[in-house]
């Protein structure tokens, strides 16, 4: 049996805040302010920084929530083999995601993964910051970088293939670059951290500097500027394949490709035993993006 404070704590962190984690376990916030109190003068170390709108693990908090969320979930294993019921995903399941890619590569075959387990209680933040894992209480982060981060276990799920691209529109009133030194005369569309861009083309690395002709932060209005002919842009295969479809956009210079060491990665903190729901989504996300995502089907070699 663990001691309860030690349930109490990581119920506090996987809830983000005292009130939270008060209403699920039926507990009133002052006690279980003063639980923790208790636990943090037990372990004579301060496991949490707490203000009027957010709670902060300390690095022994972070420790000691990641040692505790393994043993958690070990218990509740062990007693799944013992009751036959291991291999059934079950319990609150939290999965972040860039706001773009979940919405069109992510949402649509959700359903697939809901019907497969119905007793996962899901839920899914899409958003455009860099997600802390255990800042934002999330179970696995689906990342589109060539640095998934330190100390997490990451499974790369697919290559991020990014073409350069721009609308009939705009090639025929600006004309089609025929050399990669060309593009830098040209209307490039970038949000803003996105350029240099760093291709990799015949002869080896190429890196393209410039600005954006119009300054956002917005990769989505990048897309819509693209789409309506302002300029050329460096997309990814996943945001731009139905255009290049349908003929909205035009690869140009198919020769050069941004780096592939940017990857479709799904993160999670290391545990020894993972919760059966998390490894589930993990398998779920494999099926679906490999060995070839649903976006590289039906356009482009």
């Amino acid at each position: 049996m663990m001691d309860p404070d030690h349930e109490l704590f990581v119920c506090v962190v996987d809830e983000g805040g005292l009130a939270a984690a008060g209403r699920r376990l039926h507990i009133s916030p002052a006690m279980m302010s003063k639980r923790l109190a208790r636990l943090e003068d037990r372990l004579g170390a301060k496991l949490v920084h707490r203000t009027t709108r957010r709670l902060a693990l300390t690095p022994a908090g972070e420790r000691l929530h990641a040692d505790l969320r393994g043993i958690l979930a070990a218990l509740d294993e062990a007693e799944r083999r013992v009751s036959g019921a291991s291999a059934v995903a079950s319990g609150p399941l939290r999965i972040t995601a860039p706001t773009s890619f979940g919405r069109m590569h992510l949402a649509p075959y959700l359903q697939r993964f809901i019907d497969a387990h119905p007793r996962v209680e899901l839920s899914v933040d899409l958003s455009d910051d860099f997600a802390d894992l255990i800042e934002s209480r999330a179970d696995l982060a689906i990342r589109i970088t060539a640095d998934p981060g330190p100390g997490l276990t990451a499974q790369r799920l697919a290559t991020n293939r990014r073409i350069l691209c721009a609308a009939p529109a705009y090639l025929e009133r600006f004309g089609t670059p025929d050399r990669i030194a060309d593009i830098k005369d040209h209307r490039l569309l970038a949000a803003e951290g996105q350029m240099p861009w760093r291709l990799v083309g015949p002869k080896g690395a190429v890196s393209i500097e410039g600005r954006s002709h119009v300054r956002t932060n917005s990769s989505e209005l990048v897309r819509e500027l693209t789409l309506a002919g302002g300029g050329i842009a460096l997309r990814s295969l996943w945001d731009i394949s139905a255009a290049l479809a349908q003929g909205d956009v035009r690869q140009i210079m198919p020769a050069y490709e941004g780096s592939s060491d940017v990857g479709l990665f799904a993160v999670t903190l290391p545990q020894a035993n993972p919760p059966r729901a998390t490894t589930a989504f993990v398998d779920f996300l494999v099926g679906l993006y490999a060995p070839r995502p649903p976006w590289e089907r039906t356009v482009l070699p």
